[in-house]
């Protein structure tokens, strides 16, 4: 009696995912609106155009906080991926990326960086400072920031103690806060108002200052 043999034939592999809205190494989930060209372009209708820098704002605000960005050199922006979808093969110009900043600064997200603000970074860093090419990002508002630290040092017991700045960001008792690993420039705003509510002062060089809080 004949055997008859069946031949299985194998499933085709599953297709490709879909390269419209790229991820980035630590997979940073661009909204739907990224993959849209129109998106990257300026709308001549002032309410759509108000729409779309406010989405536009919440996308730098979200990037910003996902990947801890703090600050933007503006002449570069506009050549990362934050702005450039390469695979739509569409980004915002320079002049729009300026104007989607320029809106944030207006609503307390964003503060260009003028004159020697930064010069403690050196080199690049301070020449872009002094050109008023770099803008810091408040995805947290120094107000904000200030009220994380006044916690950090009331559950810590902490009043009454002298601080560095750089134990408040680079200390390993500061590891797992927010604050850890933060700007100094964006930190020093934050501890300013701190001192204006009298409940901090700030002493010492710049480059090693210290914090006494109250």
């Amino acid at each position: 009696m004949a055997t008859t043999t069946t031949t299985t034939t194998p499933s085709p592999p599953p297709p490709p995912p879909s390269s419209s809205s790229p991820q980035t190494a630590t997979s940073f989930p661009f909204p739907r609106e990224y993959s849209f060209p129109p998106f990257f372009t300026r709308q001549p209708n002032l309410a759509i155009h108000h729409a779309q820098l406010t989405k536009w704002s919440a996308l730098v605000l979200s990037y910003a906080r996902h990947h801890r960005l703090f600050r933007l050199v503006v002449s570069s922006a506009a050549e990362s991926e934050l702005f450039h979808n390469r695979a739509i093969n569409r980004r915002l110009s320079p002049a729009d990326v300026r104007e989607v900043l320029d809106f944030m600064r207006k609503d307390g997200r964003a503060e260009f960086v003028r004159g020697n603000a930064g010069a403690a970074d050196g080199g690049a860093a301070a020449a872009a400072a002094a050109a008023g090419d770099v803008v810091l990002l408040y995805w947290r508002k120094p107000e904000e920031w200030a009220a994380l630290v006044e916690a950090y040092v009331e559950e810590t017991a902490q009043k009454g103690s002298v601080l560095t700045v750089y134990e408040l960001t680079e200390g390993e008792n500061t590891r797992g806060t927010e604050f850890h690993g933060m700007d100094n420039q964006v930190l020093m705003k934050a501890l300013n108002i701190l001192v204006k509510q009298g409940k901090a002062q700030i002493f010492g060089s710049e480059d090693s200052l210290g914090v006494k809080f109250f």
